[in-house]
């Protein structure tokens, strides 16, 4: 549990036309499928209103059966996941949304994502045109992208009738993506950053122990501040009650600007996931 006596954040942020994410949600990568259901059902209950997915993390539908049992109206949790790279292609994307909506058990997702721009096969161009449709036709209120490189987003920016809403990537203090990220603040795509905590390695820096022992909170949940107070929308992963309301319980204090260029001042390139240049695994098992 928290040290630090807050409410929980609830700040959403605008990502499209009519559409807001709530800043933080919860990751569900690596969660196993017959544990899924019961982690979002409690982080639900917890107060999350924002579930990211993915057909790769073969769990969505332990996420639609957590969504139902919790009672919850649909329009107060924001949905989200993403094709695989053995799905790109313009027919294929299409299939698969509606496959991730019947597992789901949803008529439409709140957001859709190209899962990596998987450059072996050279289809993500094509397969963002299904997008396209797809938020036309409107059984996706946004459409973005995750792992997309700058040379990405500039051809998308230039050839797209579309914008991505969010490019989801690895971010966390020591792997900031500082120019990606000044990149995306200029095209007006929303960062969405996961494995935030970098896998739990930068919670153990000595900077971030040193501003979480000054504020009263946890390493975690420094780190979850920064990047709130840098505009992130972000996705933590935990199985963990517990953990699940310390990431949460973030909006009851804030960083000064000491302590936020201490925190930039750890980047150092520390990628723990693919490389999108050549991840290109296809992801279907």
């Amino acid at each position: 549990m928290s040290a630090v006596p807050v409410a929980p954040l609830t700040v959403r942020v605008p990502i499209a036309e009519g559409v807001e994410i709530p800043q933080l949600g919860l990751g569900v990568f690596q969660i196993v499928p017959d544990q899924v259901q019961p982690v979002v059902e409690q982080a639900l209950a917890t107060g999350y209103r924002h579930v990211d997915t993915a057909a790769a993390y073969n769990n969505e539908a332990g996420v639609g059966a957590a969504l139902r049992a919790s009672g919850l109206p649909r329009d107060e949790v924001f949905v989200t996941s993403k094709l695989r790279n053995g799905e790109q292609g313009y027919d294929s994307a299409l299939r698969a949304h509606a496959d991730s909506l019947e597992r789901l058990g949803l008529d439409r997702l709140d957001l859709f994502l190209i899962h990596w721009p998987n450059p072996s096969a050279g289809l993500w161009q094509e397969t963002w045109r299904a997008f396209e449709r797809l938020h036309e036709e409107g059984s996706v209120r946004a459409i973005g992208v995750s792992n997309f490189l700058p040379e990405h987003l500039r051809e998308l920016a230039a050839t797209a009738h579309v914008l991505p809403a969010v490019n989801q990537v690895e971010l966390h203090p020591t792997h900031r993506r500082a120019e990606l990220a000044a990149l995306q603040r200029e095209l007006g795509i929303t960062i969405e950053a996961y494995s935030p905590l970098g896998q739990g390695a930068d919670l153990a820096i000595p900077a971030v122990e040193d501003v979480a022992r000054a504020r009263g909170a946890t390493p975690a949940q420094v780190v979850l501040r920064w990047h709130v107070q840098h505009g992130h929308v972000v996705i933590p992963k935990t199985t963990s009650p517990a953990r699940l309301v310390e990431n949460l319980d973030v909006d009851g204090f804030a960083l000064d600007a000491t302590e936020m260029a201490r925190l930039d001042a750890l980047d150092a390139g520390n990628r723990i996931g693919g490389d999108p240049a050549t991840f290109s695994i296809s992801q279907i098992r």
